[in-house]
C-alpha cells in the first residue's frame, strides 16, 4: 500500500523516477510531468485542483490493472474479443497518444543531441499517429462491422437471398488478406531511438519518453496478434457458419 503523506510531499521528478506508470496517471489528469519535476505533488495538486489521494488512488487502480490472456480470449465469444479491441482502440486514441505526443511535443532539454532527436520525433510521430488512427477507423468500420452483420443475418434481420449476397461480398478472408500490422513508422523510431536505448546519466524526461514508446510499440505487437491469430480466425469460422446455415435453409425451401 502506498503511503499518501510520503508521496504527497515528494517531488513529481522522484516520484516518477521510482514509478514511470505515475507520468501517465498525471496526463490523465492534464499535468504534463516534465513541466513539474522539482514541485511536490501536493503543490501540482493544488494548482491544478485536484486532491492528492483521488491521483493517488487513480496509481493504484492502473498499477493493479491486468490485461487478458491470448488463451482467455481465446475461450471467449467473438463479441467480448470485439469489444476487448475496441476498447482497447477507445485507450490507444484516447489516451495512449496523446500522451506520447505531449512529451515529443513539450519536453525541452539542454543537450543538443537530444534536442535533434526531439526534432526528427516531432516529424515523425504525427505522421504514424495520422496512420495508425487511419488504419482503426478502417478496422473498425469494415471488420468490425462485417462480423455485427452476420450477426444481424444469423438473427434472421435479413431475406435468405439478400444474406447469400452479403455474404459472397467482400468476404472476411479477404480482409484479413490486406490486414496489416502498422509497425513500419515505429521500426524508424526503434532507428532514431537506437532501439530505445539512453545511458544512465540521460534526462529523466528521456527515460520516460523512450520507455513509453517501447510499451507502446509492444503493446501494438500483442494488439495485432490478437486480431491475427484471434479475430480473423474467429470471424472466418463464424462467416462459414453462418452461409453455411443460410444455404440449409435455402435447399429447405
Amino acid at each position: 500500500m502506498l503511503n499518501h503523506k510520503d508521496i504527497e510531499k515528494s517531488p513529481i521528478k522522484e516520484l516518477v523516477s521510482g514509478n514511470y506508470v505515475f507520468a501517465a496517471v498525471l496526463h490523465y489528469f492534464g499535468i504534463s510531468f516534465f513541466q513539474y519535476e522539482h514541485s511536490s505533488l501536493q503543490d501540482v495538486c493544488k494548482k491544478h485542483r485536484i486532491k492528492p489521494q483521488q491521483l493517488i488512488h487513480e496509481l493504484e487502480s492502473w498499477a493493479s490493472r491486468k490485461e487478458p490472456s491470448p488463451e482467455e480470449l481465446f475461450l471467449r465469444p467473438i463479441e467480448v474479443l470485439v469489444a476487448y479491441l475496441k476498447k482497447k482502440h477507445y485507450f490507444f486514441v484516447r489516451q495512449e497518444l496523446p500522451f506520447l505526443s505531449n512529451m515529443i511535443s513539450g519536453i525541452q532539454v539542454i543537450d543538443k543531441e537530444y534536442n535533434a532527436i526531439l526534432a526528427d520525433l516531432r516529424i515523425l510521430f504525427p505522421l504514424f499517429v495520422e496512420d495508425f488512427i487511419h488504419h482503426i477507423h478502417e478496422e473498425e468500420s469494415r471488420v468490425f462491422n462485417r462480423i455485427e452483420l452476420l450477426h444481424n443475418i444469423e438473427e434472421g434481420e435479413f431475406g435468405l437471398k439478400d444474406a447469400v449476397t452479403i455474404l459472397e461480398k467482400s468476404p472476411i478472408s479477404t480482409l484479413a488478406d490486406s490486414h496489416e500490422i502498422h509497425d513500419d513508422e515505429m521500426e524508424g523510431i526503434r532507428k532514431l531511438t537506437n532501439n530505445y536505448f539512453l545511458p544512465e546519466e540521460a534526462p529523466m524526461s528521456m527515460k520516460v519518453l523512450y520507455n513509453e514508446l517501447q510499451v507502446f510499440e509492444k503493446e501494438l505487437i500483442i494488439h495485432a496478434q490478437i486480431e491475427d491469430g484471434l479475430l480473423f480466425p474467429k470471424a472466418i469460422e463464424l462467416e462459414k457458419d453462418v452461409l453455411r446455415n443460410v444455404r440449409k435453409k435455402i435447399s429447405e425451401n
